[in-house]
């Protein structure tokens, strides 16, 4: 299962020196997870919402194979459709506003939706703003807990069952899961490795052209 955004701080070397930037502090949590499923990320206020649904993707190690939305106040954004006009509520594009504009308007927390048929809802919380430090690229992760549910699992009960068979080596789908799941699942391996890896290429790709992130969805079901 290995699809991963553009790859998402690292340290640059001393001589390419990196002047700090205002970040914030984000704190990622999916809804409906017990024990909860969490990650914490550094992240440049200059960054897009599109940019921060790549950062999610790689943080939560999920697929980018499904649409997504966010939800902030009264108001979706994402990636609409040109006939965006019959659904009963406008959205606009994700890649059109900052995390800096959403702190300047007071926004402390929203809503992130991926996967409408699984229906993945991460509460997105802003919970500090500071300026970053020097010599470092941005986003930096910083920490989380609890491995994210593979895609296509089947929602927070998909989840549930899927958990159940795969940790009960004598449960009857224990096999099936686990090869489902490319061989192995442990819950509370969240692939730190990887993903410090991942967002430390995408900090550092910053300065440079930013590719599109193949599948990252479509804000409708189609």
């Amino acid at each position: 299962m290995g699809f991963y955004p553009l790859g998402l701080g690292c340290r640059r070397r001393k001589t390419a020196p990196v002047m700090n930037e205002p970040v914030v502090r984000i704190r990622i949590e999916l809804e409906g997870t017990d024990p909860q499923v969490w990650r914490s990320v550094d992240v440049p206020l200059s960054s897009t919402l599109t940019a921060l649904h790549d950062i999610i993707q790689v943080t939560m190690r999920w697929q980018g194979a499904h649409m997504f939305e966010f939800v902030v106040g009264d108001q979706v954004y994402g990636e609409p459709y040109p006939d965006d006009s019959a659904w009963d509520r406008k959205v606009l594009q994700a890649k059109s506003i900052h995390l800096k504009t959403l702190v300047e308007r007071g926004v402390d927390r929203f809503l992130y939706v991926y996967d409408f048929g699984d229906n993945w809802r991460h509460h997105i919380i802003l919970d500090s703003v500071r300026q970053g430090e020097d010599h470092t690229d941005y986003p930096a992760f910083v920490g989380g807990a609890r491995r994210a549910p593979p895609d296509d699992v089947g929602g927070i009960s998909g989840f549930e069952a899927f958990l159940e068979a795969v940790t009960d080596p004598r449960h009857e789908d224990h096999d099936q899961m686990l090869k489902w799941s490319d061989g192995s699942f442990d819950p509370e391996d969240i692939d730190e490795r990887d993903i410090r890896m991942i967002i430390g290429n995408f900090a550092a790709r910053r300065r440079g052209p930013l590719l599109s992130h193949r599948g990252s969805g479509r804000t409708r079901e189609q």
